[in-house]
């Protein structure tokens, strides 16, 4: 081997390189790193609505170190995803010497369970409002069935200038909606929208022309419904 001439040009060769190419990715690495890359600025696309401005500035704070191109977008990103009324961010770099900051916040459709919100994709998140919401209430992961089936039935409820103030999905899968004006319907397990809609179209000849408020509505019946008045024992 040692006589050959020829393989150990190539091997030296190749170990130059290797040599040169180890040099430039150490020196690239320092160049990097030098204080000539600051970070200038953080930049927000819009304005959050939700999220404050104390909590973002200790998130930078805390999450933003290094130059331009040391920065770590993903730890950034996470930092800010966590803090309530957050949905989804993206970091990106932007020349020259600043980040860009893209917040999607949630919307709040309703309140879940008494213990949280949820938005208009029927994600469950947890945050503090004082805006007047809709009561949702169902089991586990069925936050986006309800807010579905809310959407569906208040669609449904158009003629009677009415809107749902809580719907509730019970552990035995019954569904029950109560209206602004108070009144209670009980709409079961199945149809629901059928049911409903039947309800709407002769709710204008019958309990809208009695004087007294109706409580509750039963429509779990097959061929019409139960109404209940006030002072009714059940």
């Amino acid at each position: 081997m040692w006589d050959n001439h020829r393989l150990l040009r190539s091997i030296a060769n190749l170990l130059f390189g290797v040599s040169v190419m180890l040099v430039l990715v150490g020196a690239a690495r320092y160049v990097l790193r030098l204080p000539e890359f600051p970070l200038n600025t953080v930049e927000l696309v819009a304005a959050p609505q939700r999220v404050s401005e104390e909590e973002l500035q200790k998130v930078v704070r805390e999450q933003v170190s290094g130059n331009f191109f040391t920065v770590d977008l993903e730890k950034t990103r996470q930092g800010i995803e966590v803090l309530p009324w957050v949905r989804s961010v993206s970091v990106r770099r932007k020349f020259p010497w600043r980040l860009q900051v893209d917040i999607e916040e949630h919307v709040a459709l309703a309140h879940w369970n008494k213990a949280a919100l949820i938005n208009t994709h029927g994600e469950v998140f947890v945050a503090q409002t004082d805006v007047q919401l809709p009561e949702f209430m169902g089991q586990g992961d069925s936050a986006l069935q309800v807010s579905q089936l809310h959407a569906e039935l208040n669609a449904i409820l158009l003629p009677l200038h009415q809107q749902i103030v809580q719907i509730s999905y019970s552990p035995r899968f019954a569904w029950q909606v109560k209206l602004e004006g108070g009144m209670l319907i009980e709409l079961g397990r199945e149809e629901m929208q059928a049911r409903l809609a039947r309800f709407v179209q002769v709710y204008p000849y019958s309990l809208a022309m009695n004087q007294q408020a109706v409580r509750r509505v039963d429509l779990r019946y097959r061929n019409g419904f139960a109404a209940y008045m006030p002072g009714s024992d059940v």
